[in-house]
């Protein structure tokens, strides 16, 4: 298999229009909301979802070019193996995030706790549920001593470019 490819079922809508400054993870947005702007035609597929105070978004980094597999994520100093991190610039730049479902009006779902920039195109909604998707006994690697950061981390432009440079030094 060559390529895979994937259609958009809708965009998601922030306040963030730059990564600078936008936050990393969505804990470091609490209270930031946004919009998904769903394609008609995807309409079918939200039955029962008002249900979920959750839900899991899978989307584009669109505005990430190129990757590397080593790069100097926002938390950390050093560099480290792409996927070792959550950095956009990857192989295949696919984000997720797990935000509140405010509610569904129309073809507009209304989130809370949206850490992505604006006009993302969006891929895919699951549904978050704690027993599936949450883990109580998990090892975090490099990120143990450093996750309290996330919330007040924002982003620069290190993974918007070609080449990945930034003048940032990595940490936040």
């Amino acid at each position: 298999m060559d390529q895979v490819v994937y259609v958009p079922i809708g965009i998601i809508r922030s306040p963030f229009k730059t990564a600078e400054g936008s936050p990393i993870q969505p804990a470091g947005a609490e209270g930031i909301r946004g919009e998904i702007e769903l394609r008609e035609e995807f309409m079918p597929g939200v039955k029962d979802l008002e249900g979920f105070s959750h839900v899991i978004l899978i989307y584009h980094f669109h505005h990430s070019k190129g990757f590397d597999l080593h790069v100097k994520p926002f938390l950390d100093h050093e560099s480290r193996g792409v996927f070792a991190t959550r950095a956009p610039k990857r192989p295949n730049p696919i984000g997720l995030s797990v935000v509140r479902l405010v509610k569904v009006e129309g073809n507009r779902l209304i989130i809370e706790n949206v850490d992505v920039l604006d006009r993302t195109p969006l891929l895919d909604i699951k549904p978050y549920v704690p027993q599936f998707d949450s883990k109580a006994d998990c090892e975090i690697g490099w990120f143990s001593g450093k996750i309290q950061d996330a919330e007040k981390c924002r982003a620069d432009d290190r993974f918007m470019n070609e080449r990945g440079r930034s003048t940032k030094d990595g940490s936040c």
